[in-house]
C-alpha cells in the first residue's frame, strides 16, 4: 500500500507538465533524447560484435583484418562520442524546460490565495518551502530524467544482449541437467542476488537523504535570517547566541553527513566487490568452453562483453541506488509540500466565515469571531458598520486582536467565523491597501519599492518624486533607479515614510494603517496624517494606534477594553 501511494504521488508530480499546453517542446526533446539513448544501445551491440572480430585477428594473425578492425573501431568511437555529447546536451535542454514549467507552477500554487502565509499558521511541519521550490524541483527533474532514461537504456540493453548471450553461450550440463543459454541464467542470478543485498544495505539512505536536505536548508535559512536582521542582532550584541544557533544547526548537518558516509561506505564495499567480480566472473564461467576448443578467442571476449551488458542492465538498480535514495527523498519532500498547500486551501474553505464584496458603500461585520491558531478565542462575536469616508481610530491593549482584525479584513487570517462584507469600490471591486507597522520593501529599484504593490511602470517618475518629497524623503527623490536592499538601508522611520508615499501613489478606496508612524515623532506623525487627508480626500482611513494625538485625525473610535476574547465598541 505504501509503494502504491508513492507511485501515485510520483505520477501526480510528473504528469502535469506532459499534459500541459507547453508540453510540445518537451515532447520533441524527450523523443530526441530517447532516440539517442537507443542509438547508444545500438552502438554497444556493434562494439560487442567488434570485440569478437578484433580479438579473432590475434588468433588468426591476420594483420590486414587487424587494421581494418581498428578503422571500424575509430568510426564507432566517433559515433559513440557524438551520440553521448548530444544526448547530454538535449537532456539538459529538456531539464530546463521541465524545471521552468514546474517552478512556475509551484510558485503560483504557493502564492495563490496567500497559501504561503496560511502555511506558516496551519502547517509548521512543512519546513523551508523556498528550498523545496529552488532545490528539490531541480533534483527531482534531474534525477527523474536520469533514472528513467537509465532504466530505459537498461531494458533495451537487456533485450538486445540477452539474445546474443543466449546464442553464443551455448548449453551447459549441471548434475546431468542440460541448461541452454546458461550464461543468461548465471547473469540473472548474479544480478538478483546483488540487487537484493544492495537494497538491504542501502535502504536507510532514503530517510537519511530526506533529513540531510532538511538540515542543510535549516542551516542555510539561519544564515539568511542573520543577514536580514543584522542590525537588530548587532544592537542586542547577540553574536554569541547566533553563533551557538549556527553551531547547533551545523552540527545536525555534520551528524547526518557522518551517518550518510558510514552507510555509503557499507554500500560502497559491496558495490565495489560486486563490480570487480563482474569483470572476471564471465571469463571464469565461459573458460571451460574456450579451453575445450568449442569457442575461439574472440568468442570469449564477446561473451564477456555480452555478459557484462546483460549483467549491467540487470544491475541497473544496484548502480543507481545512491541516486534512487536521493530521488525518493526528494519526491517525498515535494509530495509533502504539495499536500501541505492543498491542506491549507482546504482548511480555509472549511471555515464558517463568509467574505463578500458587496454593493453597499460601507464595510460591515456580522457576528465576526476571531481565534488564535491554537483555538483560543481572540475576538468575541462582533457586529458593526464602518462607513465610507468616515475615518476610524482602533485602540486597545496589545494582544487584544486589533492587527488580527486587519488580517481578517485582508482575507489572510484563516481562523474566523461570521460574515465580512467589503464595500464596493470606484470600479466595482474595492481597492484596499494595508500598511503594517513594519513595511515590506522589495529588493530592487527604489521606484519599485515606493509603488509596491502597484506596477512601477504605470507610475511616472515625477509622481514618485513628488510623493517621496511630500513624505520627507526628498534626499532619495533622485535615486529612483538605484537598486538596493532598502529594508537594510533605510531607518525604521524612513521605511514608514516610504510606506505613506506608497499610499499616496496607490490611492486606495480604503486604507488600513497598523501603527504606520510608530517609529516617528509626534510632529512627523501629525504632518503625515494631514498629508493623507489632503492628498486622499476620497479614501476611508482605518488606523490602529496608541498615541492619543491620533484621535484628532479620526471621526470615530473602535475601542477594545481588554484582551482574551473581548468585543470592541464603536463610538
Amino acid at each position: 500500500m505504501q509503494k502504491k501511494r508513492f507511485f501515485a504521488a510520483l505520477w501526480a508530480l510528473a504528469r502535469p507538465y506532459w499534459v500541459s499546453e507547453k508540453r510540445g517542446r518537451g515532447l520533441v526533446l524527450l523523443a530526441t533524447v530517447v532516440g539517442l539513448a537507443l542509438m547508444g544501445v545500438w552502438l554497444e551491440v556493434q562494439f560487442n560484435s567488434w570485440n569478437r572480430e578484433f580479438y579473432n585477428t590475434f588468433e588468426s594473425k591476420d594483420q590486414a583484418e587487424f587494421f581494418r578492425q581498428l578503422g571500424m573501431f575509430t568510426l564507432l568511437a566517433i559515433l559513440y562520442i557524438v551520440n553521448g555529447v548530444y544526448r547530454q546536451y538535449f537532456q539538459q535542454m529538456l531539464m530546463i524546460e521541465w524545471r521552468s514549467w514546474m517552478t512556475e507552477r509551484y510558485l503560483a500554487d504557493w502564492l495563490k490565495d496567500r497559501a504561503y502565509y496560511r502555511l506558516q499558521l496551519l502547517d509548521r511541519g512543512t519546513d523551508n518551502p523556498d528550498q523545496r521550490i529552488a532545490d528539490d524541483l531541480n533534483i527531482f527533474v534531474d534525477l527523474t530524467l536520469t533514472l528513467a532514461l537509465g532504466l530505459l537504456s537498461a531494458v533495451v540493453t537487456l533485450v538486445s544482449f540477452v539474445g546474443i548471450l543466449w546464442g553464443i553461450s551455448g548449453a551447459a550440463s549441471f548434475f546431468g541437467i542440460e541448461i541452454p543459454g546458461y550464461m543468461v541464467w548465471v547473469a540473472l542470478l548474479y544480478a538478483i542476488a546483488g540487487t537484493w543485498l544492495t537494497h538491504v544495505i542501502g535502504r536507510p539512505l532514503i530517510g537519511i537523504g530526506f533529513d540531510q536536505q532538511r538540515f542543510e536548508a535549516n542551516f542555510r535559512f539561519s544564515l539568511v535570517r542573520l543577514r536580514e536582521n543584522a542590525e537588530g542582532v548587532a544592537l542586542y550584541r547577540g553574536e554569541p547566541g547566533e553563533l551557538a544557533n549556527f553551531r547547533a544547526r551545523f552540527a545536525d548537518v555534520i551528524s547526518i553527513w557522518w551517518t550518510k558516509m558510514l552507510k555509503q561506505k557499507q554500500l560502497g564495499w559491496f558495490q565495489s566487490f560486486y563490480g570487480q567480480m563482474a569483470i572476471i566472473f564471465p571469463f571464469l564461467v565461459a573458460s571451460p568452453r574456450f579451453f575445450s576448443g568449442a569457442m575461439p578467442l574472440g568468442g570469449i571476449f564477446q561473451i564477456a562483453s555480452a555478459f557484462g551488458q546483460v549483467q549491467g542492465a540487470l544491475s541497473w538498480f544496484i548502480n543507481a541506488y545512491g541516486s534512487f535514495a536521493n530521488w525518493k527523498a526528494t519526491v517525498d519532500r515535494l509530495t509533502g509540500f504539495a499536500e501541505a498547500l492543498e491542506r491549507a486551501r482546504e482548511e480555509a474553505e472549511r471555515l464558517d466565515g463568509e467574505r463578500l464584496e458587496g454593493d453597499a458603500p460601507d464595510l460591515t461585520l456580522e457576528r465576526l469571531e476571531l481565534d488564535l491558531p491554537q483555538g483560543a478565542p481572540l475576538l468575541a462575536a462582533t457586529s458593526l458598520r464602518l462607513k465610507q469616508g468616515e475615518s476610524v481610530l482602533v485602540t486597545g491593549p496589545s494582544g487584544a486582536g486589533k492587527s488580527t482584525l486587519f488580517r481578517a479584513l485582508a482575507g489572510i487570517w484563516p481562523y474566523w467565523r461570521g460574515k465580512i462584507t467589503l464595500p464596493a469600490g470606484k470600479n466595482g471591486s474595492p481597492k484596499l491597501l494595508f500598511l503594517p507597522q513594519k513595511p515590506y520593501l522589495p529588493i530592487g529599484p527604489l521606484k519599485d519599492a515606493a509603488c509596491y504593490p502597484e506596477d512601477a511602470s504605470r507610475m511616472t517618475q515625477e509622481a514618485v518624486r513628488e510623493a517621496l518629497t511630500a513624505v520627507g524623503l526628498k534626499h532619495f527623490a533622485g535615486d529612483l533607479a538605484r537598486d538596493e536592499n532598502w529594508a537594510q538601508l533605510l531607518s525604521g522611520g524612513e521605511q514608514q515614510r516610504l510606506a505613506i508615499a506608497r499610499a499616496l501613489l496607490n490611492r486606495p478606496d480604503w486604507l488600513f494603517l497598523d501603527e504606520p508612524t510608530a517609529a516617528l515623532p509626534d510632529e512627523a506623525q501629525a504632518a503625515l496624517y494631514r498629508l493623507l487627508a489632503e492628498k486622499l480626500p476620497q479614501t476611508t482611513m482605518i488606523s490602529i494606534g496608541h498615541r492619543e494625538a491620533l484621535a484628532g485625525f479620526h471621526a470615530r473610535r473602535l475601542t477594545w477594553r481588554g484582551a482574551g476574547g473581548a468585543a470592541p465598541t464603536l463610538a
